[in-house]
């Protein structure tokens, strides 16, 4: 049992212990916190710490935390960018995304118009081209047109056959170029040059047996009796509207268009009887101009 003189001085040792356990606690705790700081400072992207940061007076200055880095902007969405270039982003931009949108196609139809109605009449015409685009300005496609063209009446009676029919077909090449390549409404020109080949025939209605998933009987069907051809080169030039259908950002590749040409083709001149039916004389030279409506993308 301790004296009554040393209960004061056993006192003051247990509470000078407490004092040094809590003040090694203390410490403790904040070294670890700056252990934290720091791997968290070491694993950032900027890849510095806060005490070593040149911007620190210019982030003071702002009244910004001294150990917070600016964040950087925010970055340009794609669709933006694209926008910004008239629709090309450093892959081209939402009109060029792969490269299927290199390739470039048409189809379309319409009238052709006789330039000299005593050798042709009005016809029609169905034309298919595929290409590549080289840009939104410029685009090479290589077309096949098909032409089926009247014969005038004098021609056809100087034969003596009942009716007539001139055949063209054509394999060309036709560069396109835009004037307004950013625009829905745009104006382009075209053109080019092939090969044609150009069929005049003459027919009579004759008796032939017709046959379909039904039945089989003799009727009269327009035969040829008689024709002249040739192959030759030929050439086209025109302009036409198009129009760009659709796209968020004008960026749509389908394009309705309305173009006409002047076509003409290096036929020679006949003068002779074909198989045998009566003389007739065409001039030289066909020319005529196709106006046609399709789809182009």
């Amino acid at each position: 049992m301790l004296s009554p003189n040393l209960i004061p001085l056993t006192r003051r040792v247990s509470f000078a212990c407490a004092a040094l356990i809590v003040a090694a606690g203390i410490a403790s705790a904040q070294t670890a916190v700056s252990t934290d700081q720091s791997a968290t400072v070491a694993s950032s992207p900027s890849g510095f710490s806060s005490s070593n940061d040149p911007r620190l007076p210019q982030m003071a200055e702002l009244g910004m935390p001294g150990g917070m880095a600016a964040l950087p902007s925010a970055p340009t969405p794609a669709s933006a960018q694209g926008r910004d270039r008239g629709g090309y982003g450093r892959d081209g931009g939402g009109w060029r995304r792969n490269a299927m949108s290199n390739l470039a196609f048409e189809v379309g139809g319409g009238l052709s118009a006789p330039a000299d109605r005593n050798y042709i009449t009005w016809g029609g015409n169905f034309t298919l081209g595929a290409g590549v685009n080289f840009n939104r300005q410029f685009a090479m496609l290589a077309e096949y047109q098909f032409i089926d063209d009247k014969l005038p009446g004098k021609l056809i009676a100087e034969t003596g056959a009942n009716g007539g029919n001139a055949h063209i077909w054509s394999l060309t090449l036709a560069p396109v170029v835009s004037l307004m390549p950013r625009s829905s409404n745009d104006i382009y020109l075209t053109g080019g040059g092939g090969f044609y080949r150009k069929v005049t025939n003459f027919t009579n209605p004759n008796l032939a047996e017709y046959c379909n998933y039904y039945y089989c009987g003799i009727v009269q069907i327009n035969q040829v009796v008689g024709h002249f051809s040739s192959n030759q080169s030929g050439w086209n030039l025109g302009g036409g509207y198009q129009h760009r259908m659709g796209g968020m950002f004008n960026d749509s590749r389908m394009k309705l268009f309305v173009e006409a040409r002047y076509l003409k083709i290096y036929t020679p001149a006949y003068s002779n009887q074909p198989n045998g039916l009566g003389a007739t004389t065409v001039a030289a030279d066909t020319v005529q101009v196709p106006i046609n409506v399709g789809i182009r993308f």
